[in-house]
């Protein structure tokens, strides 16, 4: 049985101003080829379809142009998704009566009724039957029928409840889609700076990969860097486009799992994913990186790019003149003595950056005002709400 494990598509997503939909419809189409030329015996998609609980026309658009392109593959390969906390449960389940005829089955919601379990579709190969229980996002109100009336539930207790409850058939090969954030014995897992939002502060949304453990494979969405928690065979598979600068190094791609006979690990092989245009880094001084740029190639120099200068002196218009070489300048940087002597606490550091975003700027004006930096906590908080000042303005 083999299968390619996806999530985190986030189509309608923008990185700062710009529109993704290029290069998000340019890599879905790089995944309906990889599904063409290596036939998996099914898609998984962990969650978080849309960026938006309530997505654009557009992004509507690039997401059944993507479905229908795997419907179209004969034979039919079946398709299973969950929502993750950035879908809207009520938009995502519409038509799935429907899509499920054309083998498209979508989860939305945990069971909310003593009578419900989780949705479980079972395909069988050589080795017969493997069980696929697709659990979407879920947090503790959701299940709240489960525990005493009265009882504070956590996000791990939630989850453990579910599963216990399902009575897996230990002698069958077992799959499930999850959109949480797992942790193995207190460890978290790598994060984003685009994920910092959506977690929690102490950590109290997390869930021990523990509770995973009698399923041979944990299809995993919510954060967006490739990686395993606990076992090689519970994962992230990450996102299909760097979504934010601090994932510049990450290498996106397809997570392909073939499960043999019961008790055999999975084989599990990445195939690379290439964007349109990249994200990426620069660090230098002013005349570097104009030279640099000049040596690149047109196509090249079209990736979303994050630069840092590292002159010591003033420097004239170096957005304007960055922004020539770079139509897809994300952001200037400065990173010299006077910056870190500012990062030490000298009062006569001066200004520390050219180009700050929203949040730099806040997180400075609320330093000059209060003589003290700002908490992680009222960090966490304040990228939360320019988050939904930007879903907001967006929609």
């Amino acid at each position: 049985m083999r299968f390619f494990h996806l999530s985190d598509l986030h189509i309608g997503k923008q990185l700062y101003s710009y529109n993704l939909k290029d290069n998000q419809q340019h890599i879905l189409k790089q995944i309906i080829s990889r599904v063409r030329e290596y036939r998996p015996d099914a898609v998984l998609i962990a969650g978080d379809i849309f960026d938006k609980s309530i997505p654009s026309g557009e992004a509507y658009t690039v997401f059944d142009e993507f479905l229908t392109e795997l419907s179209d593959i004969h034979p039919q390969i079946p398709v299973m998704m969950i929502a993750g906390n950035h879908d809207s449960a009520e938009r995502l389940n519409y038509a799935s009566a429907f899509l499920e005829k054309h083998k498209i089955y979508i989860s939305v919601m945990p069971p909310s009724r003593e009578e419900e379990r989780l949705k479980r579709v079972t395909l069988t190969d050589q080795w017969g039957p493997v069980d696929f229980y697709l659990l979407p996002f879920t947090k503790p109100g959701y299940v709240r029928f489960l525990f005493p009336e009265g009882k504070s539930i956590s996000y791990d207790q939630a989850i453990a409840a579910l599963i216990e409850r399902e009575n897996l058939k230990k002698d069958r090969r077992n799959v499930i889609l999850s959109h949480q954030f797992y942790v193995s014995g207190g460890q978290k897992p790598e994060t984003c700076q685009s994920e910092l939002a959506y977690l929690s502060v102490g950590g109290i949304d997390s869930v021990e990969a523990e509770r995973l453990k009698d399923f041979d494979y944990g299809a995993l969405g919510h954060l967006h860097g490739s990686q395993w928690v606990g076992r090689e065979q519970v994962r992230y598979c990450g996102t299909p486009l760097k979504y934010s600068v601090s994932e510049s190094r990450q290498v996106k791609s397809i997570t392909m799992v073939t499960l043999e006979e019961k008790g055999k690990p999975p084989v599990i092989e990445t195939i690379p994913l290439t964007p349109l245009w990249d994200v990426r880094r620069i660090l230098g001084t002013m005349d570097e990186i104009l030279q640099q740029g000049r040596e690149e190639t047109e196509e090249r120099r079209q990736d979303f790019i994050s630069i840092t200068l590292t002159d010591e002196g003033e420097i004239y218009h170096p957005r304007e003149r960055l922004q020539e070489l770079y139509p897809n300048l994300l952001e200037v940087r400065v990173d010299n003595a006077r910056t870190r002597a500012k990062l030490a606490g000298r009062e006569d550091a001066g200004d520390i950056a050219l180009a700050l975003d929203p949040f730099q700027a806040f997180c400075r004006f609320y330093e000059e005002i209060q003589k003290t930096p700002m908490s992680s906590q009222e960090e966490q908080v304040l990228r939360q709400v320019i988050e939904q000042v930007s879903l907001e303005g967006d929609s």
